[in-house]
């Protein structure tokens, strides 16, 4: 389910009483104020003053809802302490069809919510500056695809092109993170055949692409490549792209693509 989509069902939920934790939590490593893991503070904190504030209240069924919910949502992170990313969002419930976990790659201010719905407007603002997004990387040989959101690699794809049989194919990443990636050749230094099967194939791709944002949700397109490469893409997609950024990133990591992308 894309984002957008789970945002709008977060938005439905709603209980008679207060039965919705919304975690809000700051990992970033990078971050001063995490030195030493000091989010570990924060979230044992938070819930311990939530956790007082309905015992004051001597509403048991609420305080049994909570430490329910409360102790999943802390086996979540625990079980995942080794791999956090910059944040963690967490929208969960005495209520099976309520469990929304997000790990995400941009910053995040932490904060807690023990209410009758989902407190959903910072991970909208968050959603509005890293949306689902394709991120195109095309050279001579293969076009990179990246299917993003809230600034997290969800899928990578690869379309490979082989100029002199005409053929192309995709294949799916094993390894996003470790790309091996295709010589660049500029398409300057190409025969005229060739530049003109290159073309065909960005055509060929462009109508893949418009089908992958319809089928995916995304709300951008960036494109990155070779000046050229990137400028003749970008002119076979229905819409100007978001961006258009004139570097190769085909051989760089997709965390790296991201941050180029979203970052700078």
């Amino acid at each position: 389910m894309s984002i957008s989509k789970e945002l709008q069902t977060l938005k439905e939920f709603q209980c008679t009483d207060r039965c919705v934790l919304s975690v809000y939590l700051n990992t970033n490593p990078a971050d001063p104020d995490q030195l030493k893991g000091a989010w570990k503070i924060h979230l044992k904190s938070a819930l311990k003053r939530i956790e007082e504030y309905i015992t004051a209240s001597k509403n048991e069924d609420e305080l049994k809802a909570f430490i329910k919910v409360k102790n999943k949502v802390v086996k979540e992170i625990d079980d995942h302490s080794n791999d956090l990313r910059k944040g963690v969002v967490i929208f969960a419930a005495d209520n099976p069809s309520l469990w929304s976990v997000h790990y995400v790659q941009v910053q995040v201010k932490t904060s807690f919510h023990w209410e009758d719905h989902p407190v959903i407007e910072e991970m909208e603002y968050m959603y509005k500056a890293y949306p689902d997004a394709g991120i195109i990387l095309p050279s001579f040989g293969e076009v990179r695809i990246l299917d993003s959101a809230m600034g997290f690699l969800n899928d990578e794809l690869i379309y490979d092109f082989e100029p002199n049989l005409q053929e192309w194919g995709n294949r799916k990443k094993v390894t996003p993170d470790n790309h091996p990636g295709i010589g660049s050749t500029k398409a300057g230094a190409l025969e005229p055949r060739l530049k003109e099967n290159l073309n065909r194939f960005y055509k060929g791709m462009g109508e893949i692409v418009e089908q992958l944002k319809k089928e995916r949700g995304w709300k951008e397109i960036h494109v990155a490549g070779e000046v050229e490469m990137a400028k003749a893409f970008a002119e076979t997609l229905l819409e100007k792209p978001a961006s258009c950024i004139h570097k190769n990133l085909n051989n760089s990591s997709s965390n790296e693509v991201l941050h180029e992308v979203f970052e700078k």
